[in-house]
């Protein structure tokens, strides 16, 4: 990790504590599972919510040349999303700035542009300390040799995954065309997720929901709900201790991989190239009968339900953190003067 991106004024003691904490996080990682698309060991990771990379799918053969060039010739005058960095920033940390039920004080930490493909494109070439990053939803509006190509996706394959894993169902299809050295910041996501990597590669590291703690997420009401607060390239280890815990799996994403990503994983991805990507969102399955003791998933969305019912109900998010603290000071932070017998559930 470069020592210039440590804060200049920090004590060697404090830059050195932060670059290990970086290395241990990043580079201190299990592989995720590669194996063939349609395998028992595969089809075993979809049913158990277990990441893995599906070889040799073909999922999107149809847009293997999908290449920038070809894109910027075929995708229209359809103005696409597209996010440019802060400068000097490699960083597309995702937020809703009309997402902000806690009121709390906030500024964007990339810009917002509505750009053509070919804008798009012009705008990667003339570098001035930003990167772009372009993130369109993928619907009959883009151009028609896109939308045949799209049309040609194996739906089938997308169908036996979703009935394999008990997914609800899929919701949107986004395309991702970004730089090399795009990095999009650790988060979670509420739905099941296939990240089809169509060119270039990209370096995916997951960590698990028990991380939780470690990772520290944005209240919900933030308008960057669901990303954790820490910067990985420069964690600041006074406000968040537990970092250094936490310990993710990692894959390199080539032309043709498929990446299932569960609900409530945390995801931490950086563009070693030039990419292009397609997702495939589907709502998780459907609540059926509980089985305790409850998973750490589980708990993350009580969690999230938690805090949205205090919330809304407080309506302030300044008052949330003192409304908790309440409930748990002197009660549930100590087991003195209380008892809890434990119960073998079945």
């Amino acid at each position: 990790m470069p020592q210039d991106t440590i804060e200049k004024n920090a004590s060697p003691r404090v830059q050195s504590s932060a670059i290990d904490a970086c290395a241990a996080v990043l580079e201190d990682t299990q592989q995720i599972p590669r194996h063939p698309a349609g395998s028992a060991e595969a089809t075993a990771c979809i049913k158990a919510g277990s990441p893995v990379v599906l070889v040799d799918s073909g999922l999107c053969a149809s847009a293997s040349q999908w290449t920038p060039e070809y894109l910027v010739q075929n995708f229209g005058s359809t103005k696409c999303d597209v996010f440019k960095s802060a400068k000097d920033s490699k960083m597309f940390r995702y937020h809703d700035r009309n997402k902000n039920e806690g009121g709390y004080e906030f500024v964007p930490p990339t810009s917002s542009l509505s750009l053509t493909m070919d804008e798009f494109s012009k705008a990667c070439e003339t570098f001035e300390g930003h990167l772009y990053y372009l993130q369109q939803v993928l619907n009959d509006q883009v151009g028609p040799k896109i939308v045949q190509d799209f049309v040609k996706f194996r739906w089938d394959y997308l169908t036996s995954l979703q009935t394999t894993g008990g997914w609800g169902p899929l919701t949107t299809n986004v395309l991702f065309v970004g730089q090399k050295g795009v990095v999009t910041p650790c988060h979670y996501d509420e739905q099941e997720n296939l990240f089809a990597q169509v060119q270039g590669r990209k370096r995916c590291v997951l960590f698990e929901p028990k991380h939780f703690e470690s990772l520290y997420p944005f209240r919900v009401g933030h308008p960057c709900d669901r990303q954790s607060q820490v910067d990985f390239t420069n964690p600041d280890l006074t406000r968040f201790p537990l970092f250094p815990q936490a310990r993710g799996m990692e894959a390199v994403l080539d032309p043709g991989d498929v990446l299932y990503i569960p609900k409530y994983w945390f995801h931490h991805i950086i563009s070693l190239d030039n990419t292009v990507s397609v997702n495939f969102w589907y709502h998780a399955s459907p609540v059926g009968d509980i089985v305790y003791p409850l998973n750490f998933a589980q708990k993350m969305a009580m969690t999230r339900n938690i805090e949205k019912m205090i919330l809304t109900t407080l309506r302030s998010g300044s008052e949330v953190g003192p409304f908790l603290r309440m409930l748990v000071n002197g009660r549930y932070d100590t087991d003195d003067n209380h008892t809890s017998p434990s119960h073998d559930r079945t």
